[in-house]
């Protein structure tokens, strides 16, 4: 696959530990790539120098194989930008705004900027200046997508919006991605990237501490069951098997299993000598695959033997 941004051991230090450090990455063209981490993380950082409004200390940038400090002009060519922090030009309504954009970006064809108005439910006859939040973030999507770019670099892009226009947003972009679109998208919302992107990046302390393919993540290989039993005899019986237990609720008689699941037939096996009060599958998710690394247990892999 070609590669549409690359991010090379990116390093700003800004001093006091703050900044980013020997950052790298590849966004392929047609990907959906997370960037994820807490406020302060680097995450602006790095967006700022892959837009080419940062000049790095070490390493670089590269959109579509243009030096981002070297030739910002060329990017912005492909790129539909929304920054984490918007600041409007002095007009006075959106609808104003968006005719100037669409001037700068030679957009004379306003039909994709209204089905976006329109899905957005955005009221652009509005002052800018006392726009709510989430009005000034969907008019500055809407400008970002206007003029339908080959990539989209999106920083917090769903701040301000409410649950529904969250959903409506996603929405658009995995249209974007079906038309073959790339996305790189900022948040520290592990639950919206992990539904949309193909591959997340954590950011900490701006250091990256990992790469994850979310198919892998989806079709994970260990399975954690909530198990509860009627009776507490029970639950003590089944914990002296040779599963590997976590969480234990002595109170409900409750406690998770986890295991490979080529071993799935096992336990259903197991369980079937059981008067079981309920079970139910615990979801593998992003947040709990960094959690491991942090806790230093990526490479832990429970099984049973047959």
């Amino acid at each position: 696959m070609s590669v549409a941004v690359s991010v090379k051991n990116l390093t700003k230090d800004y001093g006091s530990g703050r900044g980013v450090f020997d950052v790298s990455f590849t966004v392929n063209e047609g990907e959906m790539f997370g960037f994820v981490g807490t406020n302060g993380s680097g995450k602006t950082t790095t967006i700022r120098h892959i837009m080419g409004f940062l000049k790095p200390d070490k390493g670089c940038c590269e959109v579509k194989g243009f030096n981002s400090w070297q030739h910002p002009c060329e990017i912005a060519k492909h790129v539909g930008y929304v920054p984490g922090e918007i600041s409007f030009p002095d007009v006075n309504t959106g609808t104003a705004f968006l005719k100037l954009q669409a001037e700068f970006l030679g957009v004379s064809d306003l039909t994709h900027c209204n089905e976006l108005i329109s899905k957005l439910k955005l009221d652009t006859s509005a002052n800018l200046k006392r726009m709510s939040k989430g009005m000034k973030q969907k008019t500055a999507l809407v400008a970002a997508l206007m003029h339908d770019p080959e990539i989209l670099i999106l920083d917090e892009p769903t701040t301000g919006l409410d649950p529904l226009m969250r959903e409506e947003f996603v929405s658009i972009l995995l249209d974007e991605k079906k038309r073959g679109k790339t996305v790189f998208m900022s948040s520290h919302i592990f639950q919206e990237i992990e539904t949309t992107c193909d591959k997340v990046a954590l950011i900490r302390n701006g250091t990256l501490v990992d790469v994850a393919d979310m198919e892998k993540i989806r079709h994970h290989d260990i399975k954690t069951f909530k198990v509860a039993f009627r009776e507490r005899a029970q639950l003590e019986s089944f914990l002296k098997t040779d599963f590997s237990f976590g969480r234990k609720e002595e109170k409900r008689n409750e406690t998770e299993v986890s295991l490979h699941k080529d071993y799935l037939g096992k336990l259903f096996r197991t369980l079937e000598n059981y008067d079981v009060k309920y079970l139910s599958e615990v979801k593998y998710d992003l947040e709990k695959y960094f959690d491991e690394i942090f806790k230093g247990e990526k490479e832990n892999v429970f099984k049973t033997s047959v």
